[in-house]
């Protein structure tokens, strides 16, 4: 079933916060194979992946029909230990391209404060429901 074009400009609030520890960072450097000097550019996919499944939950999209075809983040500042952060997702575009939904999302990871640390851009693709499945 293709993505509904609708749904740009809808919000998708990551379940809950997150708190950047020591330990996350840690283990999120140790997944990357890297050390845990300062916390990685890349750790706040974390949140938004978690932003990115309440998307995709809501919107009854299944995870094993999407190809990430893009990430991107852009901050205002660096993240530090004892960060608390929420996200929310936002749909910024829906295309069809040859069969499949390109879907544009862009997260805001924010702090406790409720000020903007940095956004997070995704291109998703979704592969759509496979010839005789519904």
């Amino acid at each position: 079933m293709p993505v509904d074009s609708a749904l740009v400009g809808r919000a998708f609030p990551a379940p809950a916060p997150l708190t950047v520890t020591e330990e996350r960072v840690t283990a999120f450097a140790a997944s990357l194979g890297h050390d845990s000097r300062g916390v990685p550019p890349t750790f706040p996919i974390v949140l938004a992946f978690d932003a990115m499944q309440a998307f995709l939950d809501a919107e009854q999209v299944d995870l094993h029909r999407i190809v990430h075809g893009e990430q991107r983040f852009t901050y205002e500042r660096p993240l530090r230990i004892g960060d608390e952060l929420r996200a929310t997702l936002v749909v910024t575009g829906v295309r069809r391209i040859g069969g499949a939904d390109i879907v544009a999302t862009a997260s805001e990871i924010r702090d406790a404060a409720g000020e903007l640390v940095c956004t997070g851009k995704a291109t998703l693709v979704h592969g759509g429901a496979s010839e005789g499945e519904q």
